[in-house]
């Protein structure tokens, strides 16, 4: 029995959703869908589309890609909201979630996951193209299936390899725009699949009690800060290093590669600068491990709309 299951009666898992206010209820049902994961995917797909097109992609299709995009990867986040309500439950990260209050029953949420899945699927098939719509469903039955089923729960490595359904966006919008997949692709998933662990590893690091007190053996909770950080660090340089490739395989301009580097040595600034708080052994504050999370969105935003920019620029 999961912890949600074993609370008491009473509690606010157990009790009915019905009566629950509409505003509310709605707001849960958003809230299973993950939608700051989500704004970061389109934040990957769109400035795809525009270099695929090299220019401006039709806008009904941008549209429509991100629609169902959202659709898509929102069922990704509810399921693993439900296959993981057990841990949420004794996470402090997580303990809002809808299913551990009892906004959302965990039934409401596997039939809500089932649907944006079939939904999104059949949208992309329809509105942009059947590879769109494949690559989609691959990357949202690799993020429950392999990721949060598989991996999550079982290899420090777990990130690494989960962050590829976090990669498939930049295939979606480039074969929604070409119906196929391009160099430019590959490169582009590459920096985000180096791009992930860098990202997440100071988040980690920073909640490591909660994983730690579920058992879930993410880097920082079985290797110290200083393992991690190096860590970082490696992943870093090579993700710098694939940003920069777009420009050698003639797929952008000079705008590109400009940014690419100017953002990529701010972030290894960045990374250094925790490997060497942590070589010095502070722990806490003082270790200043979100410095790097929080900048690494900014990196990836930033990155990204210079793909969009540069055809224009050529």
């Amino acid at each position: 029995m999961t912890a949600v299951e074993s609370r008491p009666v009473g509690s606010p898992s157990t009790q009915s959703t019905s009566h629950r206010p509409f505003g509310a209820r709605a707001k849960a049902f958003l809230a299973l869908t993950k939608p700051r994961v989500i704004e970061l995917l389109l934040m990957t797909t769109v400035p795809v589309m525009f270099l695929a097109a090299e220019g401006v992609p039709d806008l009904w299709l941008v549209l429509a890609t991100c629609v169902g995009g959202f659709m898509s990867a929102g069922g990704a986040g509810a399921f693993n909201m439900y296959i993981d309500r057990d841990i949420d439950a004794l996470m402090d990260r997580t303990s809002q979630r809808p299913l551990v209050t009892g906004m959302v029953s965990p039934r409401e949420c596997l039939v809500f996951a089932y649907t944006l899945t079939v939904v999104s699927t059949v949208w992309l098939w329809v509105l942009a193209n059947p590879l769109s719509s494949m690559l989609a469903l691959g990357a949202l039955l690799f993020y429950v299936l392999v990721y949060t089923m598989l991996l999550k729960r079982r290899t420090a490595q777990n990130i690494v390899w989960g962050g590829i359904a976090g990669c498939m966006p930049v295939f979606v919008g480039w074969s929604a725009v070409t119906n196929s997949v391009s160099w430019a692709g590959v490169v582009l998933f590459l920096v985000i699949f180096f791009w992930t662990p860098p990202h997440y590893w100071p988040l980690s690091m920073k909640v490591k009690d909660d994983y730690e007190r579920v058992g879930v053996p993410m880097l920082p909770v079985v290797a110290g800060n200083k393992v991690v950080a190096r860590q970082i660090v490696v992943y870093s340089w090579v993700m710098v290093a694939v940003s920069l490739a777009l420009w050698p395989l003639g797929y952008t301009g000079w705008f590109y590669p400009v940014v690419a580097a100017l953002l990529g040595a701010f972030w290894l600034k960045e990374a250094h600068a925790l490997q060497s708080r942590a070589k010095s052994g502070v722990t806490g504050a003082k270790l200043k491990e979100m410095r790097l999370f929080h900048w690494s969105i900014t990196y990836v935003s930033l990155l990204f709309v210079a793909v969009a920019v540069d055809p224009f620029l050529r």
